[in-house]
């Protein structure tokens, strides 16, 4: 991703030359620019679609649902506009539960419901990396809310996985899937909820955009309906590379520009985690 702050590019470069970050600011930066793609939808874009990378963090994408309108919040170090002024336990509790520091809570947009799982060491290395970004003068409107608030419990952010434990890859794939949120997009959205319980990885999310409307994919080890019988090498390629098992290119929103330098590990423990999936036809 051309134009990131060198340290975030050196971040990604030292993991995906197989050199694990050892600094917290290199973890965060890895994290947010990885995995979690905090950019696509808190970096603004161009026409072209592709993120204005000298306004990084600086709040982007405008959401208008019949839930709330919203527009990605500035998250960058400025102290008028952005998170400049909030404490480090402040940028953690709206991580975890989804309430700014005056107490209003952030669109269900955010996935605080899934981000739950992330580790203290985790949390920690994240505000490292923010801290750490080029304060951006960027004022956000503030949302308009059209209902109440609400965030679906995701069962795997439920249960804390320790350091120790994700030394499985299935079990660190299911936390990179977690803080990822792939089953945000991944599981049917009926009545203004995930279907965690029914539908987890079926796929059917809508979502319409300048690209047209694009439609997720079913995940689970469905043979048939899913990837059941697509190889390890084919779902690598459609998350790093957004392209799909028959050569097609893969529309947005999925974040494949983020995913493209997660470590080779990495990927691979996604997919040994995805392969777990109970198939959903």
């Amino acid at each position: 991703m051309p134009g990131l702050r060198t340290i975030s590019l050196a971040a990604c470069l030292m993991a995906c030359s197989g050199v694990m970050a050892q600094t917290p600011v290199e973890r965060g930066g890895y994290l947010v620019n990885t995995i979690m793609a905090c950019g696509n939808c808190h970096t603004p874009k161009g026409q072209d679609g592709a993120p204005i990378n000298d306004r990084q963090l600086s709040g982007g994408m405008h959401f208008d649902t019949p839930s709330f309108d919203a527009t990605a919040s500035n998250i960058t170090p400025d102290t008028e506009t952005g998170i400049g002024t909030w404490s480090d336990a402040d940028i953690k509790k709206l991580l975890t539960t989804g309430v700014r520091p005056n107490g209003v809570p952030v669109a269900a947009i955010m996935a605080v419901n899934f981000y739950k799982l992330l580790t203290q060491g985790d949390l920690d290395a994240i505000v490292a990396y923010l801290r750490s970004v080029p304060a951006v003068k960027n004022t956000v409107p503030l949302p308009i809310y059209k209902q109440e608030v609400r965030r679906t419990p995701y069962p795997d952010a439920e249960n804390p996985i320790t350091e120790e434990a994700m030394k499985d890859p299935v079990v660190r794939g299911r936390y990179l899937a977690a803080v990822g949120h792939c089953m945000e997009c991944h599981t049917p959205f009926l009545r203004s909820v995930s279907d965690f319980s029914n539908g987890l990885g079926k796929g059917g999310r809508e979502f319409p955009g300048p690209y047209g409307v694009s439609v997720s994919a079913n995940i689970t080890s469905s043979p048939k309906a899913g990837i059941g019988a697509v190889s390890d090498a084919e779902i690598k390629q459609a998350i790093t590379q957004g392209i799909a098992p028959d050569g097609h290119k893969m529309k947005p929103p999925m974040a494949y520009a983020w995913y493209a330098h997660l470590t080779d590990s990495d990927v691979d423990a996604l997919v040994a985690w995805l392969r777990t999936l109970p198939a959903r036809e």
